[in-house]
């Protein structure tokens, strides 16, 4: 716990640090609220079916932000979480484009739990890509990495085809989670989505494809689990 009270010290820095760019400015005072979930979906495919989902909920203004991010996967055929993540985080807005944040991140799926120190960045890059990347730094001293990018693609004003790409590092093996070290894991997806009801509820329907590598993937064969698998994917995206 030593450790994840230092990153925290040093993500509340790099905080401090954002609240003072160049010219002044007065933190608004109005608050706002937000429930998204970008994926909300059941995957149909290579071994067990997946419940999953990929959320956030927030309260701030323009510049800060207090937000609950949340992310997992349901397996059908064991009935348990194979990944559940949880993080809560501040975010502060650095420029028109990206905000940069900082907190904690608490990992209970069905096997060990795991906690995590977490700074990051994410928002909008050139071409208008959504990219998001995050360090993790867990209480028994692993560094781990990860960083996302997607695109939204306009075939018409309200369909869009959306391809998603994930990659996940780790300095250190944790074989107790079944991590090796380098590149651990990636996943790809392809969903095409209709936008209804003034763009805040958007069925959609594709393809995952999510493949584990190097050290972590030699041992998940050594458990007898698959490395790789492929499902298709149905869905709705949801914005309150």
């Amino acid at each position: 716990m030593r450790l994840l009270t230092r990153l925290a010290a040093f993500g509340g820095a790099a905080l401090m640090a954002a609240a003072l760019p160049a010219q002044a400015e007065m933190l608004d005072d109005a608050l706002f609220t937000s429930v998204r979930f970008d994926h909300l979906e059941y995957r149909v495919g290579d071994g067990s079916n997946i419940a999953a989902w990929d959320g956030e909920a927030w309260v701030g203004g323009d510049y800060w932000k207090l937000a609950l991010e949340s992310e997992g996967e349901y397996a059908t055929r064991s009935k348990s979480f194979e990944t559940l993540e949880n993080q809560l985080v501040v975010r502060r807005l650095v420029s028109d484009f990206f905000d940069v944040k900082a907190g904690i991140r608490v990992d209970t799926p069905a096997g060990p739990n795991r906690y995590y120190g977490v700074i990051g960045f994410e928002g909008l890059a050139p071409q208008w890509f959504e990219v998001d990347g995050d360090l993790f730094l867990s209480e028994k001293g692993d560094l781990t990495s990860r960083f996302s990018a997607e695109y939204d693609i306009l075939l018409t004003n309200r369909l869009i085809l959306q391809p998603v790409a994930e990659i996940n590092l780790a300095a250190s093996d944790d074989r107790e989670i079944g991590q090796g070290q380098g590149i651990t894991d990636i996943e790809t997806g392809l969903r095409l989505r209709y936008e209804l009801i003034d763009r805040t509820v958007a069925p959609y329907i594709g393809v995952h494809w999510e493949k584990k590598l190097g050290e972590t993937a030699t041992i998940a064969r050594s458990e007898g689990e698959d490395t790789d698998a492929v499902r298709l994917v149905t869905g709705v995206k949801v914005m309150f």
